[in-house]
């Protein structure tokens, strides 16, 4: 059952890897052998003819993808300007919600007109991407903005070097270093404008607490961490915390619980459209982050399985969901946050059940325990060689602070609602709302700073020393269950 969405996975990989050996090119050739296998697969009814016909597919659609994905960044309209650092006029649409320091800004933008001077007709940009940077004064106002907001520009064009050449995995073809904001305009989306709008409501009941405490709610409900401060970013990275301040499939979970009241009275195809709706709203919400992108569209394929009669086990539909996200964009394999997201998945779905069972005490305890280390050991592949460790003290600090997110998070969106619809009566009702709020972000910094000052971290010699471990338990295991196992005689026929 599993065979087929592995070997996809495991194809379209393959054929990333693929297409960035290969390089930059149209591809057109490679994207119709993948779109012919494709058909094929549709039609063929024996099964390994249909699996074969699956992996080529996927195998050269992830080929193509990559190296069109590739050719994007090198040729473009941009190239020339970005080559000769001109000056240019821009009109573009932010991608994401602004981000920086005090003192500057930065964004990444889908332009969509530039032009090398002010007198000079605009010429088409493609949409390319440009990681906008700005300092003051221009950053100030930059920094208002929201995703989806339209803003013209001056500055002059640059390659993407140093930290920021990360960003070219964003689809970014260059900097553009901001001297001037000229003009800026609402969104032109309504998805998100009501997206910007339902976040504004979303995160109204942070109006009365303190400015930290604020911006971690943020972070809590939507994933915006852009201003909690860097001394709480390191507490809850060196206590195993940060999951908790990036949405995930959780954050998911408790969004589809709280419109599942208001859904239960309709048909199927009603709430099916309604809780689909719902996913699109909070991932435009929370920008399509890639553990957003890989937790909504689990819950879309698990709905649209439900829908048609045929529910999926969850390893299962981790895979498609991995599949369908690297065939829309090859680039998320190389984001840590979706490696991240995936291998936690990956993890918790084989592994928190056959923890729990073999731990003692209760049974939301054991539970807790079992996702938590499950998640723990999925994601040691993609933490130990990226952030060169991790540390022990995650589990015991998962314990404690996992059953504080949780009400944390649904109080917090009930909270904000409440604000929106009630805040404006009295100024006693924001500071009512958030005493429960503030107590529960509490809490969750003291756990944050005591487990932050345990100085254990497993790193790539620990990471090689559990994996053996762990193979020599299971050899043992399995020689004991060999050894214990009543051995069958077979039994003579009667004649």
């Amino acid at each position: 059952m599993l065979a087929g969405p592995a070997i996809a996975l495991a194809s379209v990989v393959f054929g990333i890897l693929a297409g960035q050996w290969l390089g930059p090119g149209d591809a057109w050739l490679i994207a119709g052998v993948g779109v012919a296998a494709g058909v094929t697969a549709l039609l063929v009814r024996t099964t390994p003819t249909r699996v074969a016909a699956v992996a080529l597919a996927c195998l050269a659609l992830g080929a193509a993808g990559t190296q069109r994905a590739l050719h994007g960044l090198v040729e473009s309209p941009l190239s020339t300007a970005v080559e000769r650092r001109a000056d240019v006029s821009v009109r573009a649409t932010l991608v994401d919600d602004p981000d920086g320091t005090r003192w500057s800004t930065h964004a990444l933008a889908r332009v969509a007109e530039w032009s090398p001077g002010t007198r000079v007709p605009r010429r088409s940009a493609g949409g390319r991407r440009v990681l906008l940077s700005a300092d003051e004064p221009a950053a100030t106002r930059l920094r208002l903005l929201s995703a989806g907001e339209g803003i013209s520009v001056r500055g002059w064009l640059a390659p993407l070097d140093g930290f920021d050449a990360r960003e070219r995995w964003r689809h970014a073809v260059a900097t553009l270093h901001v001297t001037e904001v000229v003009a800026v305009s609402r969104a032109r989306s309504p998805m998100l404008r009501i997206a910007n709008r339902a976040r504004g409501v979303v995160l109204a009941g942070a109006t009365a607490l303190t400015p930290t405490d604020g911006a971690l709610l943020a972070g809590f409900l939507v994933g915006d961490t852009r201003s909690v401060p860097d001394s709480v970013v390191a507490q809850f990275r060196a206590a195993g915390l940060t999951h908790l301040t990036a949405v995930s499939g959780e954050n998911v979970a408790f969004v589809l619980a709280l419109v599942a009241p208001l859904v239960r009275r309709l048909g199927l195809r009603g709430r099916f459209a309604v809780s689909l709706g719902v996913l699109l709203l909070f991932g435009t919400m929370t920008r399509w982050e890639p553990s957003v992108a890989r937790a909504i569209t689990m819950a879309a394929i698990a709905l649209l399985a439900g829908h048609l009669g045929r529910p999926s086990v969850g390893l299962r539909v981790l895979l498609l969901a991995a599949t369908v996200l690297l065939l829309v964009d090859p680039f998320l394999l190389h984001s840590v946050g979706f490696l991240l997201s995936c291998a936690a998945s990956l993890g918790i779905t084989p592994w928190s059940r056959p923890i729990a069972e073999r731990l003692p005490g209760p049974m939301w305890v054991r539970d807790i325990l079992g996702v938590t280390a499950a998640a723990q050991l999925g994601v040691l592949p993609v933490l130990v060689p990226v952030f060169g460790s991790m540390p022990l003290v995650a589990l015991p600090a998962n314990l404690v602070a996992v059953p504080l997110a949780e009400p944390l998070t649904i109080w917090g969106i009930v909270a904000g609602a409440l604000d929106a619809l009630f805040g404006g009566l009295s100024p006693v009702v924001p500071r009512l709302l958030a005493v429960p709020t503030a107590a529960l972000l509490h809490a969750l910094l003291a756990v944050a700073d005591v487990a932050s000052r345990v100085p254990v971290a497993v790193d790539a010699r620990g990471l090689a020393a559990i994996c053996a471990v762990g193979a020599l338990v299971a050899a043992a295991s399995r020689l004991r269950t060999a050894r214990t196992a009543p051995a069958t005689r077979a039994r003579p026929r009667l004649r």
